[in-house]
């Protein structure tokens, strides 16, 4: 395992020897899951996997020797957006993904094709972009599991996704921009602040000069924030995430509210890409 110490020093040593992608970046806020994250980004085919996590923070054996690690403070103010954009200047034209820990990506096929593949597909459609969709996972039964996160319990919503035209400052619509909403943000929005209700997420896009990451998941290129080019639909992709469950059980205010998140429309996750393309979470666009 390669260690760098801060972020700085990755960026300096570290991030300039990033030449080739794709590259998977994992912000660790806690130790929940962090090494079923890794194995399951390794396995994705990812070229390189950097974990940015604190130092304290153990990494099982098996996967630390595939690695890079940066000690790093999840819990500090702008913490995404700092690292991102610092990686994004420091890099040169490679493809980036980034997830926390607890999060998953999968994608049409992820069973037997890489994300290599996947992305090359999207270059020769002429996209930079490869949108994605936090889609919510949480354990069945919440008194076995407190923390809400049990791979093998996991939980997903079948329907209750849905989508809203993005505005610009003046209320018009932006070209091939929609905010979408559903999952455990929709169903528990009121525990939710309005800014993190939205479950689309540019998780994978292709680096270029001048590119800025924003807080609320997009980009200053307009292209990038769209859902799809002009004359068909695209590859998109999701990232099954305990993220927001493991965020209402941990927060005063709505763990003792929550006593499951199970509802008629729950069904337990299959952890396999055609369960997604069947619920219409995930779409191959062109891609057979």
């Amino acid at each position: 395992m390669i260690h760098h110490d801060t972020l700085a020093a990755f960026i300096k040593d570290g991030a300039p020897l990033l030449k080739k992608g794709p590259v998977a970046l994992i912000f660790a806020e806690d130790e929940v899951e962090l090494d079923a994250t890794i194995r399951h980004h390794l396995d994705a085919g990812f070229l390189h996997v950097i974990v940015f996590a604190m130092s304290e923070f153990e990494i099982a054996e098996d996967v630390a020797s595939d690695i890079v690690r940066v000690s790093y403070n999840m819990l500090a103010p702008a913490a995404l957006e700092t690292v991102l954009n610092a990686v994004i200047k420091a890099t040169g034209d490679i493809w980036i993904y980034y997830c926390f820990n607890a999060e998953f990506l999968f994608f049409p096929f992820i069973e037997h094709r890489t994300v290599g593949e996947m992305i090359a597909f999207n270059v020769e459609e002429r996209r930079d972009t490869i949108l994605s969709y936090v889609v919510d996972l949480y354990a069945g039964d919440l008194w076995q599991n407190t923390n809400a996160v049990c791979i093998e319990d996991a939980h997903l919503d079948k329907t209750g996704y849905y989508a809203l035209a993005r505005k610009d400052r003046w209320n018009n619509d932006l070209d091939r921009q929609l905010d979408f909403f559903g999952g455990l943000r929709w169903r528990f929005e009121e525990h939710i602040p309005v800014p993190r209700r939205r479950i689309d997420r540019v998780a994978i896009f292709r680096n270029k000069p001048g590119l800025v990451f924003s807080p609320d998941h997009t980009f200053n290129d307009p292209e990038y924030n769209t859902y799809a080019c002009p004359w068909h639909h695209n590859i998109t992709a999701a990232v099954c995430s305990f993220r927001t469950a493991k965020a209402l059980k941990r927060n005063p205010g709505s763990t003792f509210e929550i006593d499951t998140f199970k509802w008629h429309n729950s069904a337990p996750f299959e952890w396999h890409s055609q369960q997604l393309l069947d619920l219409g979470l995930i779409e191959p666009g062109q891609w057979f």
